[in-house]
């Protein structure tokens, strides 16, 4: 049992989104139900017409919204978005289709506690266009990452992986909408291995996940 199981208390997050926010969806619907002992305490978006806002306002959870001007300079918005996120006493920042770089000012605030989630298997197809870069390939296997975010874009230490074998005569639409249902039970998953105090960074930065007792 760790230390966390014998505290039973929930893991406070921050969800840093950009778009629609169906991760963060899947996230509040977990912890609605009680399968995930989770709290979020602030979503940062760095869009102010994201509709992932309006799914945490419905969820009674504080927003956060950086406006273009101050991520003009990206080292001062992580600034804020680290204090911000510290001030609530955040333990893990949570990537949820966020569609910005984290920068030195959150990564150091929050050391291997930055998680994100990619859709492909990395270190294959890493960028900002995965699906459609795997989909082009032809590739017959692919799936979901999570990992942790670090100052290398998408190669920090992997956390969990999972696959899925892409049918033949699917379209590219049709692989991501199998990606996203993946996501949406892997991340949640993850965030729970999280709060259990069972995911630890290795120094050759591997990942180990201690199993349940």
């Amino acid at each position: 049992m760790s230390d966390r199981d014998a505290r039973e208390e929930p893991l406070k997050i921050g969800v840093l989104i950009s778009g629609s926010g169906t991760n963060l969806q899947a996230i509040i619907d977990r912890i609605a139900d009680g399968t995930l002992s989770a709290s979020i305490e602030l979503v940062v978006s760095s869009r102010p017409s994201a509709y992932g806002l309006k799914r945490a306002e419905a969820a009674g959870l504080q927003t956060l919204t950086l406006s273009k001007e101050l991520y003009a300079d990206p080292e001062k918005a992580d600034e804020i978005i680290a204090a911000e996120l510290r001030r609530r006493g955040v333990e893990y920042v949570i990537m949820a289709g966020y569609m910005r770089k984290v920068h030195d000012p959150i990564l150091a605030a929050f050391p291997n506690r930055v998680v994100n989630l990619h859709p492909a298997l990395l270190p294959s197809f890493p960028g900002a266009h995965a699906i459609q870069d795997a989909y082009d390939r032809g590739v017959k296997v692919t799936g979901v990452t999570v990992h942790f975010a670090n100052a290398d874009y998408d190669a920090g230490p992997i956390i969990a992986q999972r696959a899925l074998a892409v049918e033949e005569g699917w379209t590219v639409e049709e692989l991501e909408e199998h990606i996203h249902q993946i996501e949406h039970e892997l991340y949640p998953e993850v965030v729970a291995l999280l709060a259990a105090g069972r995911v630890h960074v290795r120094d050759d930065l591997t990942v180990r996940v201690d199993k349940d007792d």
